[in-house]
């Protein structure tokens, strides 16, 4: 069984020694932050040629959400944690349910901060902390592994495909190596990182945009955005309230008091107070426009 790990491992991509670096133990600092900084300018060409397998990704997950489904991401060490950061800025960014997008990290809340060693490799837990969410055919399930092959990870993802939930994977070694079936992987290969299998390094940055992009893409067709402006923030601080208030003067003209009142009216919702206005209505049939139109700003309006 060792053995069997040590040839996967030493075939993986994200495990190869870089020769950009191989004596950067031997420089000054300013030559070794000029290494890192060249192999990091890599990666936005890498995710770029991965964008047709992130464009069917997303339209799996609006599709998903649309019908009432969840995004599921699952991970372990770096790619956990990146899952539970995307998870837990959505409901700030665009007002979702906080069960709408979630993060499971194996290790749980305690791996967030402190690494729990040998988790990854526990293959039940990756089922049964998976299921414990309620787990059905309508949600979607995105396992995130540089290496691809966290059992963790894995096992979690196959469960998914049994129970008939729709599967996607996001990894930095090769498609070609990716022994699981999956709906849609996304495969960004950044190469040999600086330190030799240091995966919160280029394959997180890479990791990191990639998520970034599937939420992002998402919740603009779901109608979270107008124009390029947040308009289902939750106003839960003193900035996204002024956020909110700048947000509707820029949309409407109105000045500051008056567009701090149409959002009083409004109950701090942004785009109740933006159809009030530029369709001169009240909150009520602002309300019902938005909500016979799937929260869709643009066609409330119209």
């Amino acid at each position: 069984m060792a053995k069997e790990l040590f040839n996967d491992l030493k075939e993986l991509v994200t495990e190869a020694s870089n020769p950009a670096s191989e004596d950067i133990d031997n420089k000054t600092v300013r030559e070794i932050l000029e290494v890192i900084n060249a192999e990091d300018q890599t990666i936005p060409g890498v995710v770029n040629a991965e964008i047709p397998f992130i464009a069917e990704a997303v339209k799996i997950i609006v599709a998903a959400l649309e019908q009432g489904g969840r995004l599921f991401y699952v991970g372990a060490g770096t790619s956990g944690r990146l899952g539970v950061l995307d998870a837990s800025e959505c409901p700030p960014t665009y007002g979702t349910d906080p069960e709408t997008v979630q993060g499971i990290m194996a290790g749980g809340a305690e791996a967030l901060v402190r690494s729990v060693e040998g988790i990854e490799d526990n293959k039940e837990q990756g089922v049964s902390d998976l299921m414990a969410r309620g787990l059905n055919a309508k949600d979607v399930v995105c396992g995130i592994a540089a290496s691809r092959r966290t059992p963790y990870v894995v096992a979690a993802v196959k469960k998914a495909r049994e129970i008939g939930a729709k599967t996607l994977y996001v990894t930095c070694n090769p498609r070609s190596m990716l022994d699981l079936s999956v709906d849609v992987s996304i495969c960004p290969v950044v190469g040999p990182e600086v330190i030799m299998g240091s995966t919160r390094m280029k394959a997180g940055t890479a990791t990191k945009m990639i998520l970034n992009m599937l939420t992002t893409a998402t919740m603009i067709k779901l109608g979270k955005v107008y124009g390029n402006m947040m308009v289902d923030l939750m106003m839960t601080s003193k900035k996204l309230e002024e956020r909110s208030k700048r947000t509707v003067m820029m949309v409407t003209g109105l000045n500051y008091s008056d567009a701090a009142q149409v959002l009083q009216k409004a109950s701090g919702h942004v785009k109740t107070a933006l159809v009030m206005t530029l369709a001169d209505i009240q909150v009520d049939e602002a309300q019902k426009r938005l909500l016979d139109n799937n929260g869709v700003v643009r066609n409330a309006i119209a």
